[in-house]
């Protein structure tokens, strides 16, 4: 078992006197400090030391050396992963061991390791301050698949994109599969244009070269369950350029690749008995003369064919290829997940991603995970009136919303997404941001891993 760089879990074999961290709720306090004596009484005092959520006190021996840290909990003890997050930036220098006061060791200690993360591949930053010594063989073994995943899909979405192109992008697969024993292959050239002409189109603009990563792990004879994510490693907008603000974040764009790796990671570690695979569209959406145009009409792996009415609406474009080739060989389930729609920042925030599917059992059942693991998600509706607004008068379908209006954004990209899948057992869409703009408890600043491990608990639960 091997965690992540940077992880503060370390085992408790590891460790000799680890400082005692006690939890406590404000109307806990008053009968603890009797229970400790006049010293602790006595620096509780000094310090205004509450017992307010994340407020920490360091208790000293007689040598001057810290003996015990109280938490606040306030009112009510919180979620685990925020008393993890809360821990993280709070303790002091050293190495601790959770005493009385606390449930959810697991939950914490994941808090603990999230709030944690760093990105130091190009500037030089400090490691954490604190370490969390773990007791429990078994919770650092169910923590090393998450916190693996977790990472790699932060790490790649933090990449920017002068080092994080499609051949980066595939190689970052390759890794992945092939030191788990897994088996990948990259279409590219001529092959790309003749069976997916929209991923070709949209990467065709660029002088990095778009290709199909198709990755595969586990027996073809256990449960096949195919992950589709958005690769767009960059997008300018194409010809219907973004404006300079619209841009600037837009290394993130292949968020839901980056995620669904994060998946792929988390489902490999924990050697969950599925056959997996992974399909990524990687591109790069540039301007050149190669670039694809309003008003272009191509024919899509699926046969249907789609006019073009806005090149910035070009993630469908490539996932609509993805899907359909997942969909030729029936998987139990595919999960896509892409950086797709500013609506559903509109409509959701950053924090809080959308998912699509018809399936009502999988929809409560990806609700009932997401609560259980504080991975927030939101469904929202597959609403069939509105196919209307994807239609053209010269092709089968349009890229953009062409009521004018420009309703439903997020909706209406998902319905068109809809249509190159019907032989799956089950389908579902995320919409993600893929990015934490303003740093809060767990949640890190930068690339965000999100969905993947409310979808991981799922997967577990129910082939685990």
């Amino acid at each position: 078992m091997e965690l992540p760089v940077h992880v503060p879990l370390i085992s408790a074999e590891k460790t000799v006197n680890p400082i005692s961290v006690v939890g406590l709720l404000t109307s806990e306090l008053e009968a603890h400090l009797e229970a400790a004596g006049d010293t602790a009484k006595a620096w509780a005092k000094a310090q205004d030391f509450t017992a307010d959520f994340g407020q920490t006190l360091s208790i000293p021996n007689a040598t001057g050396q810290i003996e015990t840290v109280l938490f606040g909990y306030g009112d009510n003890q919180k979620d685990a992963l925020e008393t993890g997050a809360a821990l993280s930036k709070n303790l002091p220098v050293g190495a601790f061991t959770l005493s009385n006061g606390f449930e959810d060791i697991a939950g914490i200690a994941l808090g603990f390791s999230l709030a944690s993360y760093r990105f130091d591949t190009y500037k030089k930053v400090s490691d954490p301050k604190s370490q969390l010594i773990i007791s429990d063989a078994d919770v650092l073994e169910e923590l090393e698949p998450i916190l693996a995943g977790a990472r790699l899909a932060k790490d790649l979405i933090n990449t920017p994109a002068n080092d994080m192109g499609p051949e980066e992008l595939a190689a970052a697969a390759s890794q992945l599969f092939e030191e788990h024993g897994g088996r990948i292959k990259v279409i590219m050239d001529d092959t790309l244009e003749n069976e997916f002409p929209l991923i070709h189109a949209v990467g065709n603009g660029s002088d990095r070269a778009p290709r199909l990563i198709d990755a595969t792990w586990g027996k073809d004879t256990d449960p096949k369950i195919t992950l589709v994510g958005k690769g767009v490693i960059f997008d300018s907008g194409g010809l219907d350029i973004k404006p300079a603000a619209g841009m600037i974040l837009m290394k993130k764009d292949m968020g839901g690749a980056a995620n669904v790796l994060g998946l792929a990671a988390m489902i490999i570690k924990a050697k969950l008995p599925m056959r997996l695979r992974v399909i990524i569209p990687a591109v790069e959406n540039a301007i050149s003369g190669r670039a694809f145009r309003p008003s272009d009409v191509f024919t899509s792996r699926k046969g249907l064919s789609v006019e073009i009415g806005n090149t910035d609406a070009e993630g469908r474009l490539v996932l609509a290829d993805a899907l359909a080739l997942a969909d030729e060989e029936s998987p139990e389930l595919i999960v896509d997940m892409a950086t797709l729609t500013g609506a559903a920042r509109v409509a959701l925030g950053p924090d809080l991603p959308p998912y699509y599917t018809d399936d009502e059992e999988l929809a409560e059942t990806i609700a009932v995970h997401s609560e259980a693991v504080n991975d927030p998600l939101w469904r929202m509706p597959l609403w069939k009136p509105y196919k209307k607004y994807i239609t053209s008068k010269t092709a089968d379908l349009a890229n953009i919303n062409t009521s004018g209006a420009g309703f439903a954004g997020s909706v209406t990209a998902a319905l068109f997404l809809q249509n190159f899948v019907e032989n799956a057992g089950s389908w579902v869409h995320f919409d993600i941001y893929g990015w934490t703009p303003i740093e809060k408890d767990f949640r890190t600043h930068g690339g965000e891993a999100q969905a993947i491990r409310a979808l991981f608990d799922m997967l577990k639960t129910r082939f685990g």
